[in-house]
Protein backbone atom coordinates (compact mmCIF):
# COMPACT_ATOMS: atom_id res chain seq x y z
CA UNK A 1 0.00 0.00 0.00
CA UNK A 2 1.39 3.13 -1.05
CA UNK A 3 0.30 6.73 1.10
CA UNK A 4 0.52 9.77 -0.11
CA UNK A 5 2.54 12.75 1.51
CA UNK A 6 -0.81 13.77 3.49
CA UNK A 7 -1.84 10.38 4.42
CA UNK A 8 1.67 10.21 5.81
CA UNK A 9 1.52 13.25 7.70
CA UNK A 10 -1.78 12.55 9.12
CA UNK A 11 -1.27 9.10 10.48
CA UNK A 12 2.01 10.63 12.12
CA UNK A 13 0.45 13.70 13.42
CA UNK A 14 -3.00 11.43 14.70
CA UNK A 15 0.27 9.01 16.52
CA UNK A 16 1.46 11.92 18.39
CA UNK A 17 -1.73 12.89 18.93
CA UNK A 18 -2.52 9.52 20.75
CA UNK A 19 0.68 9.60 22.64
CA UNK A 20 -0.19 12.85 23.98
CA UNK A 21 -3.67 11.01 25.34
CA UNK A 22 -2.21 8.68 26.54
CA UNK A 23 -2.16 6.25 23.99
CA UNK A 24 0.68 3.93 21.84
CA UNK A 25 1.93 5.59 19.26
CA UNK A 26 1.44 2.69 16.92
CA UNK A 27 -2.50 1.98 18.37
CA UNK A 28 -3.10 5.83 17.32
CA UNK A 29 -1.26 5.44 14.17
CA UNK A 30 -2.92 1.88 13.38
CA UNK A 31 -5.99 3.51 13.71
CA UNK A 32 -5.30 6.50 11.68
CA UNK A 33 -4.23 4.22 8.64
CA UNK A 34 -8.00 2.58 9.06
CA UNK A 35 -9.72 5.59 8.98
CA UNK A 36 -8.08 6.67 5.82
CA UNK A 37 -8.71 3.12 4.40
CA UNK A 38 -11.56 2.91 1.95
CA UNK A 39 -11.68 -1.02 1.97
CA UNK A 40 -10.52 -3.01 5.20
CA UNK A 41 -6.73 -4.14 5.76
CA UNK A 42 -5.44 -7.04 6.95
CA UNK A 43 -2.24 -7.04 10.18
CA UNK A 44 0.42 -7.72 7.17
CA UNK A 45 -1.36 -4.52 4.72
CA UNK A 46 -0.74 -2.54 8.05
CA UNK A 47 2.79 -3.82 9.39
CA UNK A 48 3.67 -2.99 5.64
CA UNK A 49 2.31 0.22 5.31
CA UNK A 50 3.48 1.70 8.75
CA UNK A 51 6.84 -0.46 8.64
CA UNK A 52 5.65 -1.60 12.19
CA UNK A 53 6.50 -5.20 13.36
CA UNK A 54 3.36 -7.69 12.66
CA UNK A 55 3.57 -8.67 16.52
CA UNK A 56 3.26 -4.98 17.23
CA UNK A 57 0.54 -4.60 14.49
CA UNK A 58 -1.37 -7.42 16.42
CA UNK A 59 -1.28 -5.93 19.67
CA UNK A 60 -2.80 -2.86 18.65
CA UNK A 61 -5.59 -4.15 17.09
CA UNK A 62 -6.61 -5.79 20.17
CA UNK A 63 -6.24 -2.63 21.87
CA UNK A 64 -8.25 -1.22 18.99
CA UNK A 65 -10.85 -4.14 19.46
CA UNK A 66 -11.01 -3.87 23.11
CA UNK A 67 -12.10 -0.08 22.68
CA UNK A 68 -14.72 -0.94 20.44
CA UNK A 69 -12.93 1.36 17.68
CA UNK A 70 -11.89 -1.50 15.28
CA UNK A 71 -13.91 -5.00 13.93
CA UNK A 72 -12.76 -7.71 12.63
CA UNK A 73 -14.52 -9.04 9.49
CA UNK A 74 -13.98 -11.81 6.78
CA UNK A 75 -13.63 -12.19 3.11
CA UNK A 76 -14.85 -15.45 1.38
CA UNK A 77 -11.71 -17.83 0.30
CA UNK A 78 -9.28 -16.14 2.76
CA UNK A 79 -8.67 -17.13 5.90
CA UNK A 80 -7.44 -14.07 7.28
CA UNK A 81 -9.12 -11.00 9.12
CA UNK A 82 -9.41 -7.97 7.99
CA UNK A 83 -9.95 -4.80 9.73
CA UNK A 84 -11.66 -1.51 9.64
CA UNK A 85 -13.21 1.30 11.76
CA UNK A 86 -15.57 3.60 11.47
CA UNK A 87 -15.42 7.06 9.29
CA UNK A 88 -17.40 9.07 11.31
CA UNK A 89 -15.77 11.11 13.12
CA UNK A 90 -18.68 11.41 15.89
CA UNK A 91 -19.42 8.06 16.22
CA UNK A 92 -15.76 7.86 16.68
CA UNK A 93 -15.79 10.58 18.98
CA UNK A 94 -18.68 8.87 21.32
CA UNK A 95 -17.34 5.54 21.68
CA UNK A 96 -14.07 6.76 23.06
CA UNK A 97 -16.15 8.93 25.66
CA UNK A 98 -18.12 5.70 26.23
CA UNK A 99 -15.31 3.86 26.62
CA UNK A 100 -13.45 6.39 28.84
CA UNK A 101 -16.83 6.50 30.80
CA UNK A 102 -16.71 2.67 31.69
CA UNK A 103 -12.89 2.53 32.27
CA UNK A 104 -12.44 6.02 34.18
CA UNK A 105 -15.06 7.57 35.35
CA UNK A 106 -17.57 5.22 36.49
CA UNK A 107 -14.97 3.60 38.50
CA UNK A 108 -13.58 6.93 39.90
CA UNK A 109 -17.46 7.73 41.28
CA UNK A 110 -17.77 4.28 42.86
CA UNK A 111 -14.99 4.96 44.34
CA UNK A 112 -15.44 7.98 45.63
CA UNK A 113 -19.06 7.21 47.17
CA UNK A 114 -17.49 3.97 48.94
CA UNK A 115 -15.27 6.38 50.18
CA UNK A 116 -17.71 8.87 51.58
CA UNK A 117 -19.62 5.96 53.38
CA UNK A 118 -16.54 5.11 54.87
CA UNK A 119 -15.50 8.09 55.65
CA UNK A 120 -19.14 9.10 57.17
CA UNK A 121 -19.20 5.76 59.20
CA UNK A 122 -15.92 6.18 60.97
CA UNK A 123 -17.01 10.34 62.00
CA UNK A 124 -20.50 8.29 63.55
CA UNK A 125 -18.26 5.55 65.52
CA UNK A 126 -17.71 6.16 68.82
CA UNK A 127 -14.31 6.56 69.86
Amino acid sequence: MTLSKAAREFILHWGEMGNRWGINRTVAQVHALLYLSPEPLTAEDIADALSVARSNVSTSLRELQNWELVQATHQMGDRRDFFSTSHDVWQLFLTVLQQRVEREIAPTISALNRLAMQAQAERDSPK
